[in-house]
């Protein structure tokens, strides 16, 4: 398929491709979420699901309420404002009536002030609107609220048409409250139930009706919750508790989050709040589950459990937040493939790449319900435990998963490696999978430098830099446990990856590593960002690590907004691609850390100011998924990718990642301390606070601040329990 900037090439052909009639840049919704269920809403509060749209809110991979639309009169209210607030919490939106003298006699515009503040919490959005009037005498407004629920299966608000679907219930209307059902072809149904408190004069199954009497200047308070509620529980009797109490609840859980977190803040207001939001971003997207919290991928495409993407988000917030990953390592143990099963992907030891709970993924219309197709997945599940053990010293928790360490390792030697030439491929097992198993996915980001396609199995150039690095993780936790023979024989494994990958990889003319090797095991010669992957793990020389890094910093990979997935010039190159060209925060956080560690932190400094710049311009001043690769022009910012998701927890994780890059942190756990290698400060910092910096069970409040000639200096505000701070050059 040739590249289209409308579409996610995903799977056959893109058959899993994300339609875009039109662009979420565009209408830029207002995101919530909480747990499993968020919801996008419309600027004034509202949710209107149509073509291009995919406002509304959803549950377990479900759209829930298509629609949501509030009136005064019969007329569509004005927008005042409309804000998130900076904690991610709450919707708020200030509307006013427009010139009602035709409708309402009397009522001229700007009179009737309507605030709705919105949260969700525990799979219902809950909702207050206050209702004042600014008219001298008592004032008759009549205020209309509709509401409908298609129950769209995600995939289907993506794009994809379905042959059958479930049949929609008739309505259950009550005084207060209306449930809107859906039986669908899974056998399972779904509820909708709309809640009004006080009840409304008039309820149907398509809206309700307030006639409201208002004195000048004194408000009247109504609530409203929708909740989504699944199987036996879309059968249960509405119990609707007041907004106030609720929000208290919710109010106390959110702090309680924000707690576990270090702080971060420096002398630059701007990015403080770009930091601030990527922070809150995190906490939202972080979903508990049984095996402990888990950072959903993004909103709205990808609001479940990643493998990939969960397992990156771990490495990039590791130093802040350790028990992320955690959760992480628990919950893809607990979810590694036991079994071969060619529809999943999936074979023995594998980690997971995506777990879906919609209709379609029930029904294996799609196969994502519990889907293993990624090859890189594995790999970096090795790597962030032997990451984990390194920043914490929790050799009780690798002690547990070390059977799934194991199974992992055994998936990359035989599964991962069935010719058994010493790399690692992939290649979809059956027509309906990925035809791309990397994290460029899309069906037309591997390719020749002649622009055709790899034919499989592939062998990505990162890949294998993630199996060096898993064997380097896993001999040292080997290690740890006391199996030094094992750890003996995954160090000689990792040594002899290293020759063949330079034989075979390195490409002088190109002065990078090959995109990929194809099945015949012809190199894929082309200019891509995966190189600096390579120096991420850990793999490259030092000599050659020095190249990519000048390569990587320059034209024809930089834009100025950040190093793009493609250089410019390769033939199939188009800044406007979802792989081809675009700029990927990710990414770019993954090659920073690269760079620093092979020495060049002033150029991961360079990477951080240029995603930083990206986000000063951004709406909420959050990192997007993706934007386009054109060159960086003065008083303009990048140009969006028309349906990225914001938040995305990769992207959220991608300033803090690249800042850990920049101060050289790591933790010595026997030690009880924190230490900085190194540090440099981009130009816009001059001096940076860290507070609550956990190591065990203590904190630390560092300050680092720019000294002269660049250098930095460090000190030590407070402390609390045994734990200290140094500093290396």
């Amino acid at each position: 398929m040739d590249d289209q900037p409308h579409l996610r090439a995903e799977g056959d052909a893109g058959r899993y491709f994300i339609s875009a009639t039109s662009s979420l840049a565009e209408q830029q919704p207002r995101t919530l979420k909480a747990g499993d269920i968020f919801a996008l809403f419309g600027h004034s509060g509202d949710a209107t699901a149509g073509s291009g749209s995919a406002e509304g809110l959803y549950y377990r991979d479900t759209r829930y309420l298509s629609r949501m639309s509030l009136r005064i009169g019969g007329v569509a209210p004005m927008l005042l404002s409309s804000a998130v607030s900076s904690d991610n919490a709450m919707l708020t939106c200030d509307l006013t009536n427009p010139n009602m003298l035709e409708v309402e006699p009397g009522l001229e515009q700007g009179q009737i002030h309507v605030r709705r503040a919105k949260f969700l919490w525990r799979g219902a959005c809950h909702e207050r609107l206050t209702v004042r009037s600014f008219v001298p005498e008592r004032t008759r407004v009549t205020l209309q609220i509709d509401f409908a629920a298609d129950f769209a299966d995600l995939f289907e608000v993506r794009g994809m048409k379905r042959a059958r679907r479930g049949q929609l219930m008739a309505p259950r209307v009550e005084p207060a409250h209306c449930v809107l059902a859906y039986e669908g072809l899974d056998g399972v149904r779904r509820a909708t139930r709309v809640s009004f408190e006080p009840a409304p004069a008039h309820l149907g199954p398509r809206g309700a009706t307030y006639e409201l009497a208002l004195d000048p200047g004194v408000p009247a308070t109504l609530g409203l919750q929708i909740s989504c509620l699944e199987g036996e529980a879309a059968e249960e009797a509405a119990d609707v508790p007041h907004f106030v109490p609720v929000m208290h609840e919710f109010r106390k859980e959110l702090r309680r989050a924000h707690r576990a977190w270090p702080g971060i803040e420096t002398d630059n207001e701007i990015f403080n709040e770009s930091i601030s939001r990527a922070l809150a971003d995190l906490i939202m997207l972080v979903t508990n589950t049984q095996d402990g919290p888990y950072p959903y991928a993004g909103i709205p495409w990808f609001s479940t459990a990643f493998g990939r993407d969960g397992i990156i988000t771990g490495l990039q917030t590791l130093w802040l937040a350790p028990a992320l990953s955690r959760g992480v390592l628990l919950y893809l143990a607990a979810n590694q493939a036991q079994h071969s099963d060619p529809a999943a992907d999936a074979e023995p030891g594998k980690i997971l790449h995506e777990v879906r709970h919609g209709e379609m993924a029930l029904l294996g219309e799609v196969p994502f319900r519990r889907y293993y197709g990624s090859v890189d997945s594995t790999p970096l599940f090795v790597m962030l435990a032997g990451a984990y053990l390194e920043r914490t010293g929790d050799l009780a928790t690798l002690r547990t998963i070390w059977p799934h360490i194991e199974a992992a390792l055994g998936w990359i030697d035989h599964y991962g490696d069935a010719d058994g030439d010493g790399f690692v491929e992939y290649g979809r097992r059956t027509e309906a999978g990925l035809v791309n198993q990397g994290w460029k996915d899309s069906s037309d980001s591997i390719f020749h430098a002649s622009g055709k396609l790899a034919d499989g199995p592939i062998a990505l150039c990162e890949v294998q830099a993630y199996v060096f690095a898993a064997r380097v993780a896993a001999s040292k936790i080997a290690a740890a446990l006391g199996d030094e023979p094992r750890a003996a024989s995954l160090e000689a494994q990792a040594i002899a990856l290293r020759d063949r990958f330079e034989h075979a990889f390195w490409d002088p003319e190109l002065g990078l590593y090959v995109l990929a090797l194809d099945g015949r095991k012809a190199p894929c010669r082309v200019a891509a960002s995966n190189a600096g992957h390579v120096l991420f793990a850990g793999l490259a020389d030092a000599e050659r690590g020095a190249l990519i890094a000048d390569k990587l910093l320059k034209p024809p990979f930089f834009s100025g907004w950040g190093i793009r997935t493609l250089a410019a010039g390769q033939v199939r190159y188009n800044p406007m691609s979802y792989h081809n060209g675009s700029v990927w925060p990710h990414d770019n956080s993954m090659i920073a850390a690269g760079l620093a560690r092979y020495g060049h932190r002033s150029a991961a400094a360079r990477v951080l100011s240029s995603l930083f710049g990206a986000a000063r311009h951004a709406d909420l001043r959050r990192l997007p998924e993706l934007f386009c690769g054109f060159p960086r022009m003065r008083n303009q910012g990048p140009t969006s990718y028309p349906v990225a998701c914001a938040p995305q927890a990769w992207a959220a994780g991608a300033l803090p990642a690249c800042l850990a890059a920049c101060l050289g942190v790591g933790f010595d756990p026997a030690r009880r301390a924190v230490t900085f290698t190194n540090p440099v400060l981009p130009d816009f910092i001059h001096w940076l606070k860290l507070r609550n910096l956990p190591l065990g069970d203590a904190t630390i409040d560092i300050v680092l601040h720019r000294a002269e000639a660049g250098a930095v200096a460090m000190a030590v505000s407070s402390r609390r329990g045994d734990i200290l701070a140094t500093m290396t050059s």
